[in-house]
């Protein structure tokens, strides 16, 4: 088959082509980042989104960013809160804050929200980590707040609620990524914050009726992120061989529990790396081990199944390196397009020879000719020049 036959020039008529040849309108459109600040790929989803907004009918954008900080983005593109460049401070985990493709989105959002009735919202769906985890105070506190009245005092007073939590300093500790005994995620007062945790979500679910539709989807916000996060910092104090598969595991869970939340609005585009949205398993080399877990997107698919549809990105020359003509991005480079989007299911029919690429860029990640049949599509750019840094 000729490769040409399975890609089309990426612009929005081939996007709503593309959406046409699925089994089923996708609730979660998936666009996977091969790398991060790739400038170049940024402008394309921003364009990509606009299409989907104008369109289609997409009415959300969700990226690979802390939840709770990008409640003051979505607050901002809603109501107008903040202005724009507090919000890209204080509104995104990773950095993701000073690129200037978010910082044009965020802007586009607000002006479109402005002109219009129905409006696009903005959700982060990392939970507050890093490669360690923030302090649970905003979650539970912004649980506690929520439910009506006394009967949070049911579970615990605001004081030996704010006594537990204690100083933030001591979950926010960079230190406990490589030291698990730096950890306080199994004391006994995290310990007693998971139930606590656990007591107020059920107690929740009983006060729903009373609560508005906007406080139930922050209080489930709130209450997934705070058992997440003590879960995950249970585990930062870990020191068997599984701690870092279990952490990893359970971060892409945390982000499958938010995007099936986003779901909940209707067709959304989410932003993130591949190696989030795909639906084969994840494997990383991590000293003498290989770490195994599902990412967020394959936990995605298992509940939405073709209600969830993945483009990831490949990059053909990152910088000054090039790909060999016998690898997936290789023959992609072939195409007259500088963007375009290929059909990833005929392009594993036409790529049964090629080999994995080996990048020297240590920050991006090539297609696995092995996986393509479980992609839906791929965003191919020939050339990546605008590369951001990576902190």
């Amino acid at each position: 088959m000729d490769i040409k036959d399975a890609a089309r020039p990426l612009d929005g008529a081939g996007v709503s082509a593309f959406l046409r040849s699925l089994p089923a309108r996708p609730l979660l459109l998936g666009l996977g980042e091969a790398r991060h600040f790739v400038g170049e790929l940024g402008e394309l989803r921003n364009e990509i989104f606009r299409h989907l907004v104008e369109h289609e009918g997409y009415r959300s954008f969700a990226i690979e960013s802390d939840c709770l900080m990008g409640l003051v983005v979505d607050d901002f593109v809603t109501t107008g809160a903040g202005t724009l460049g507090d919000v890209m401070e204080r509104g995104f985990s990773h950095g993701f804050g000073a690129s200037p493709a978010n910082r044009e989105l965020v802007r586009w959002m607000r002006a479109y929200n402005e002109e219009h009735d129905e409006k696009v919202r903005f959700f982060g769906f990392d939970g507050p980590l890093e490669y360690w985890a923030a302090s649970p105070r905003q979650a539970l506190t912004g649980l506690y707040a929520l439910l009506d009245g006394p009967l949070p005092r049911t579970v615990v007073t605001r004081e030996t609620l704010d006594t537990l939590l204690g100083p933030d300093d001591r979950w926010a500790n960079e230190a406990t990524a490589m030291d698990p005994s730096r950890s306080i995620g199994r004391s006994a007062d995290a310990q007693r914050l998971r139930l606590i945790a656990d007591d107020l979500v059920a107690l929740l679910d009983t006060q729903a009726p009373l609560l508005s539709a906007e406080d139930r989807e922050r209080a489930a916000l709130y209450g997934r992120t705070a058992t997440g996060l003590l879960r995950y910092h249970y585990w930062m104090a870990d020191t068997s061989p599984a701690r870092w598969a279990r952490l990893s595991a359970l971060r892409d869970a945390m982000m499958a529990a938010n995007l099936r939340a986003v779901a909940g609005h209707g067709p959304a585009l989410v932003f993130a790396s591949n190696l989030h949205l795909q639906r084969n398993k994840s494997f990383m080399p991590f000293g003498e081990q290989v770490l195994q877990w599902w990412s967020a997107g394959a936990i995605t698919a298992t509940h939405l199944g073709d209600r969830f549809a993945f483009l990831a990105s490949a990059l053909g020359t990152v910088g000054d390196d090039a790909p060999p003509p016998d690898t997936v991005e290789g023959i992609l480079s072939t195409l007259p397009w500088d963007h375009c989007l290929v059909d990833a299911r005929r392009l594993a029919g036409a790529a049964t020879k090629a080999v994995p690429r080996s990048s020297r860029d240590f920050a991006y990640f090539p297609l696995d000719p092995a996986h393509l049949d479980m992609i839906d599509g791929v965003v191919f750019l020939r050339q990546a020049v605008g590369l951001g840094s990576l902190g």
